[in-house]
């Protein structure tokens, strides 16, 4: 219990300070937008390319891990794309968010640490190979389908037009540049990987710091039961899906199928609403869920850690 408040709370108290900022109006009224700017062409890209390229590829190809955790991802994607549909209605890019807030967990500022927390320099890899897969992956199909979806051509215009903007999306491209580093074997240069060391470690913190500054200027009652949907499949849904692929069908190795549930059970990371700002679509809604997830992920994650400390499986 000690460790995920040592955890989460901080993750909350960056988010608050934001809040306050921006309700005092310290920073003026566009800091969120440059803020989150700052994040996603500069910060974010740096920290993405980093992480990448230090993985193992050894790492990459646990086959039964990525299996589990891709299939738990793909499967609560779809459901929730499903339930935004039939339930909420909008158009393509706002479900495609909606389901982007029920999987994309917040693995690189809570799930890595957490993780060594609780298990150690093993329970760490697996951790790394769940954030490889949402900054790689995730990442790639939701602007896919947003990209889709803002399209103002239809046929060949859909191709070129989405082709196009996953070719300049950094979020897509830096990931991608630092598994191929990666597997040339080759280490950082000392330079480089202090360079993305510090200018990386600032994405997290400005990104949450933004998400503070934009609640400030919102209606906290708006899209109540959107938030609350997002909630539950983030904090329930997914774990549960992932947990049944990891322990029932695919016999994952019990440390990893714990990690992959933890993963699975984090609360909305912020690059769900770096993107959602980046597109000027379902803002309020997203730094919504992250906030009460992130709340709410106190009492859920303590619940699991209780529960598979009685299994014995962690």
């Amino acid at each position: 219990m000690q460790s995920i408040f040592n955890v989460v709370l901080p993750v909350f108290a960056i988010i608050l300070t934001g809040f306050l900022a921006g309700r005092f109006r310290f920073l003026g009224d566009d800091s969120s937008e440059a803020l989150n700017r700052f994040v996603y062409y500069v910060a974010l890209p740096v920290l993405l390319f980093h992480s990448m390229a230090r993985v193992e590829p050894a790492v990459i190809f646990d086959w039964p891990f990525m299996a589990a955790y891709v299939g738990g991802l793909l499967i609560t994607l779809s459901l929730a794309m499903a339930w935004a549909r039939c339930l909420f209605g909008g158009r393509l890019a706002e479900n495609a968010l909606f389901a982007m807030a029920t999987v994309f967990g917040n693995t690189g500022y809570m799930g890595i640490p957490l993780a060594l927390t609780a298990f150690g320099a093993e329970g760490a890899l697996p951790a790394i190979l769940a954030t490889v897969i949402n900054g790689a992956l995730l990442i790639a199909i939701i602007v896919t389908i947003i990209e889709i979806d803002l399209s103002v051509d239809g046929g060949m215009g859909v191709v070129r037009d989405v082709g196009r903007a996953l070719a300049r999306n950094p979020l897509l491209l830096s990931p991608l540049a630092g598994i191929a580093w990666a597997f040339t074997g080759i280490a950082l240069p000392a330079p480089v990987d202090t360079f993305c060391t510090i200018l990386g470690a600032a994405a997290g913190p400005c990104a949450l710091f933004a998400i503070g500054l934009f609640l400030a200027r919102q209606s906290p009652g708006e899209a109540a039961r959107e938030v609350g949907s997002m909630t539950i499949f983030k904090l329930l849904v997914h774990p549960a899906v992932t947990w049944v692929l990891a322990v029932m069908v695919l016999e994952v190795k019990p440390l990893w199928a714990t990690v992959a549930v933890i993963m699975a059970a984090l609360p909305t990371g912020a690059n769900v609403f770096v993107l959602a700002q980046r597109y000027g679509i379902y803002v309020q809604r997203s730094s919504a869920a992250i906030l009460v997830s992130t709340v709410l992920s106190v009492i859920t994650l303590s619940v699991l850690f209780s529960v598979w400390r009685g299994t014995g499986l962690e």
